[in-house]
């Protein structure tokens, strides 16, 4: 029996209604690991609630996101429709981050790191590859989904979610787009558009260029670090994108990005960075100097020794591996280094 089972689901129709069946897939979840009994089971997510439920800050985060996105706002009123909860509750769970402290400070006492990527560009017959490891909490262990879907408008889209959220930290759509996300924490949070709905646009973006575009808007409330690939050019890029700025940078031989800023545009931009992601990123940085990548992308991702690959409070809840290759992308899910290909598939280029 698997101690990581991933439940595949599939959707399809108008936004209402691809949110509902995904919430209706994590109520279960939702309720007995994020929000019990109408209080959120994490100490530091009830600090935020208190704070903020109600307020007339979360409430300009909602209207930015109307505004940009009324159809991924949508989404989440299906998931909470689905999921049996108010609206309200799922979209603040959408914003913890842009909630940690909206004067710009997002404080060192959370230090739950998310994830490592890799991207290393194509080469001879080998397609790119865009690698990454999912971190989060262990109480989401067997308890996230991934997601097909097939909206009534805009290209199908394949990703992966955490109880109650969009599933945008990784994934894929038939446009050849790939995403992958890390967290990262500079102190420079605004009202704005939150960042897991810049995310899910980024699933619906017909080309890389477009994508780009939706990370270099002005109202985005917080970032990411994000990974993207696009299948029918092979192009890969690595975006630092805080709130404050937006960086691009084509990728022309393998790289790895764990949870803080390295490019040098970002020198003034306070951020935290934990001894977690420092480590990761050294060794990821090493191992891939080394040659570790002749024996694929697990060799690094699943390193134990660092570790890259996380075990204890805060876990590695999935790996992925997509293969872009002009008219398609493969793409495999592992639950787990003795779980591997939990999931694959094909996804055509259209």
């Amino acid at each position: 029996m698997s101690r990581n089972p991933i439940r595949r689901v599939r959707a399809k129709g108008d936004a209402f209604s691809i949110g509902f069946v995904i919430g209706q897939a994590t109520a279960s979840s939702f309720r007995e690991r994020v929000f019990r009994e109408g209080v959120f089971i994490n100490e530091q997510d009830q600090g935020l609630n208190a704070r903020w439920r109600g307020s007339d800050y979360l409430k300009t985060l909602e209207s930015a996101s109307r505004t940009a996105y009324p159809g991924y706002v949508r989404e989440i009123e299906g998931i909470a429709a689905g999921a049996g909860q108010d609206f309200e509750t799922v979209f603040l769970w959408h914003c913890m981050t842009e909630l940690m402290l909206p004067e710009g400070v997002c404080p060192a006492t959370n230090n739950i790191d998310r994830c490592t990527s890799l991207l290393i560009p194509a080469e001879g017959d080998e397609p790119a590859v865009i690698a990454h490891n999912e971190d989060g909490g262990a109480q989401f262990l067997g308890a996230c989904l991934w997601v097909e879907a097939e909206p009534d408008e805009g290209p199908a889209w394949s990703g992966f979610m955490i109880p109650g959220i969009l599933p945008t930290y990784f994934g894929v759509n038939e446009a050849g787009i790939v995403q992958a996300n890390n967290n990262i924490r500079p102190n420079d949070l605004k009202p704005g558009v939150p960042r897991e709905i810049i995310s899910r646009a980024i699933l619906s973006a017909k080309g890389l260029d477009e994508a780009i575009e939706i990370l270099k808007r002005k109202d985005r409330a917080s970032g990411y670090h994000h990974n993207l690939g696009e299948a029918k050019t092979g192009r890969l890029v690595s975006v630092e994108a805080p709130a404050s700025g937006c960086v691009v940078r084509e990728v022309a031989s393998p790289r790895a990005h764990a949870n803080h800023l390295l490019f040098g545009e970002f020198d003034g931009l306070e951020q935290t960075i934990s001894v977690s992601s420092r480590n990761r990123q050294e060794a990821a940085d090493r191992m891939i100097a080394e040659g570790a990548l002749a024996e694929g992308a697990e060799a690094v991702l699943f390193d134990e020794t660092t570790p890259i690959y996380a075990n204890g409070s805060d876990q590695t809840l999935a790996t992925s591996v997509f293969a872009l290759f002009p008219d398609r992308v493969e793409w495999r899910v592992h639950a787990a280094p003795d779980e591997r290909d939990t999931f694959s598939g094909t996804i055509r280029v259209v």
